[in-house]
């Protein structure tokens, strides 16, 4: 018969036993502040895709899992009709029907992290409802940030007067955003602000055949580091906050 174990080893054996059980015996209202810090996203698309369109609902998903969110939120703007592709309007002409989808979803989860996401033209408007005063959010996700106009013109006014954290994610071949443009634009900005690369990545982070070939990186791969990337800039911008 084995001699009973020192009264040190029965206390720390009993100690990481009481410790796994603990995690199932929370009190209701530990369980909801847990909860509560899962954020609720709001994401928009870009101009020429609805909110159904694969990349949105690929994205949407990433994004849920990758931040634990408590809700996705995804919409169409006005000028989509049954999701068929039209001309959009300015992004400025976007804004209040955004605003009014963002207020709509922080009443709904009160509590809860408030994230502004965007693809493309999405992300601009993200933007530009982030700086309304009656809306607090804790940080933007600019994926694929259309920095060019159509005539060539940096479009960086919307940036410059922005407080909330912002995270860019953009591809290296992204035409409507050359990365030494948008280090220029960061360096003068007020909030505060974290790049994350795709290399190869086209406007949309679709990398090339080619590309993936001689660099043994995978669509998958550049997607899943990109989201990881987002989540950690999250998580770092609502501890600021807090």
């Amino acid at each position: 018969m084995s001699p009973p174990s020192p009264p040190s080893k029965r206390r720390r054996r009993n100690e990481t036993e009481q410790g796994s059980d603990s995690r199932d015996t929370s009190s209701p209202s530990e369980a909801n502040n847990l909860e509560k810090l899962s954020p609720v996203v709001v994401l928009a698309h870009g101009a020429g895709a609805p909110s159904s369109s694969d990349w949105m609902i690929r994205w949407k998903d990433m994004l849920g899992k990758a931040l634990h969110a408590v809700e996705v939120v995804t919409f169409d703007y006005p000028y989509i009709s049954d999701g068929k592709r039209k001309a959009p309007p300015k992004a400025e002409k976007l804004v209040e029907f955004h605003s009014d989808i963002v207020r709509n979803t922080a009443a709904r989860f009160p509590g809860h992290p408030l994230i502004l996401a965007g693809k493309s033209m999405g992300s601009r408007v993200s933007c530009m409802v982030a700086g309304k005063e009656d809306i607090t959010a804790s940080a933007v996700v600019c994926l694929g940030y259309p920095l060019k106009g159509m005539n060539g013109a940096v479009r960086d006014e919307t940036l410059l007067q922005l407080t909330v954290p912002v995270m860019f994610v953009q591809g290296t071949k992204d035409a409507l955003c050359p990365l030494e443009k948008l280090e220029a634009v960061r360096k003068k900005m007020k909030s505060t602000s974290e790049l994350h690369v795709v290399d190869g990545g086209d406007h949309s982070f679709k990398i090339s055949k080619k590309h993936q070939q001689t660099t043994g990186n995978t669509q998958e791969k550049a997607e899943d580091l990109a989201v990881q990337a987002i989540a950690a800039f999250v998580l770092r911008s609502r501890v600021n906050l807090d």
